[in-house]
């Protein structure tokens, strides 16, 4: 053993607990006499403690650090039952996290339990600085919870036991007419998409009510660009100064979907991905140089009302996809088969007039084996562009003239994008 091993590992304890003790420090309460538990010199003592602890318990027995551990629960608690008899209203976060402190200093002197030194150190330094963020996130976790529902929570809770339970014990094995279906495939890919949809999901309820009308459209088009075109048109209607900010909000929610498809396809087949990169990315780029002159002339930036998006990790929204892309892969694989090229193409403009997630991953599942890579990217293109029309429709139906206007005149030059880019698929 290295002679100066334990004096490194009493260092690496006095830093791991001088990292939690400062941010203790600052964020102690203005009456220190009421609640204050300890800051930056405390905390590392208690780690060193732990650590000597630990370093005893190497000749003495584990008993010394029982009896160690202990002694520093009985100690928070007689303060504890003291602040609490004073009528001071608290949590017990500094507890839990002097206890945790505690046990880092006795991780850091314990090489049986990790014994290579530099995993060690990373340990215990990294669940350090995990709970000083932890400590220090207050600010930032209490508003965000206040926005969140006991139906968001119990939707994701639903959803993580698919996701950990029933998925991974799906049968990966073909079925189906022409062996079409995957129950894993199918299951792995609704995980896929309602993940990156989680992201927008949560990005709204974060961002709260007042946010502008661009971010609506942002974080709208990674959940449902359909429902920010439907909540824009009606707005858009009776309000002559919102009709370009609700333009502005849809047309980036309708561009940032192409992004969206791109970056999920590139978890099924990289290959796909690749050849899509043009064609998605100019039909992006067409939309956001539009979103950019819409943004440069709108009157006013627009607040945005509380946009009603459905939670995507919810069972019914899952297995809605599910059902809607074992149709679509179905359905891709049998127009391939006894059409050829020209019954993908059909099949992609159709399902793409209802959702544009089902059959780009679909072709992501057929590339380079029942189609073609250019035949595969073309259908993902020709659905982008059959979404996109289906979006201005809405718009020339529900919304006002001048509304529809600026989001056709700009679904046209993401329409026109896609076409020419098309070419470089075929190059």
């Amino acid at each position: 053993m290295d002679p100066y091993e334990p004096l490194l590992s009493l260092g690496l304890a006095v830093v791991a607990g001088l990292l939690v003790g400062l941010e203790r420090e600052q964020s102690a309460p203005a009456d220190r006499f009421e609640s204050f538990l300890g800051g930056a010199r405390t905390y590392p003592l208690v780690a060193l403690a732990g650590a000597l602890a630990a370093l005893l318990g190497r000749h003495l027995g584990a008993s010394v650090v029982v009896v160690a551990f202990a002694s520093v629960v009985a100690f928070l608690i007689v303060a504890y039952v003291d602040v609490v008899r004073r009528g001071a209203d608290r949590g017990i976060t500094s507890e839990a996290a002097f206890l945790v402190t505690f046990l880092l200093g006795a991780l850091a002197v314990s090489p049986d339990v990790i014994p290579q030194v530099g995993r060690r150190v990373f340990t215990v330094l990294s669940t350090a600085v995990v709970v000083t963020a932890l400590l220090s996130s207050k600010p930032l976790v209490q508003p965000l919870i206040r926005r969140v529902s006991r139906e968001d929570v119990v939707s994701v809770l639903k959803f993580l036991i698919v996701a950990l339970v029933l998925v991974p014990w799906l049968p990966d094995r073909n079925f189906g007419p022409l062996g079409a279906l995957n129950l894993r495939v199918i299951g792995w890919m609704m995980l896929l998409v309602a993940g990156v949809g989680f992201v927008g999901y949560a990005a709204t309820r974060m961002l709260g009510p007042k946010r502008g009308l661009a971010v609506t459209g942002f974080v709208g088009g990674l959940v449902s660009s359909t429902a920010v075109t439907l909540a824009m048109s009606s707005r858009s209607r009776g309000d002559k100064g919102m009709e370009r900010p609700a333009a502005l909000a849809v047309v980036l929610a309708s561009s940032i979907v192409f992004v969206r498809v791109l970056a999920v396809v590139a978890f099924v087949s990289l290959p796909l991905a690749t050849t899509l990169l043009v064609p998605m990315l100019a039909m992006a780029a067409a939309g956001f140089g539009a979103c950019a002159v819409l943004y440069r002339h709108a009157a006013r930036p627009g607040e945005a009302e509380p946009l009603q998006l459905r939670n995507p990790v919810s069972l019914s929204s899952a297995f809605e996809f599910a059902l809607l892309f074992a149709a679509v892969l179905a359905g891709s694989k049998a127009a391939s088969h006894y059409l050829g090229s020209a019954g993908v193409y059909a099949a992609a403009l159709l399902a793409g007039s209802a959702d544009m997630d089902a059959i780009a991953l679909s072709m992501a599942e057929m590339a380079g084996g029942q189609v073609t890579l250019p035949v595969a990217a073309t259908a993902v293109v020709l659905a982008g562009g059959t979404n996109t029309l289906v979006k201005g429709g809405m718009a020339l139906v529900l919304g006002s003239w001048g509304y529809a206007r600026i989001v056709v005149a700009s679904f046209a030059a993401i329409l026109a994008a896609g076409g020419l880019s098309i070419l470089a698929v075929w190059r």
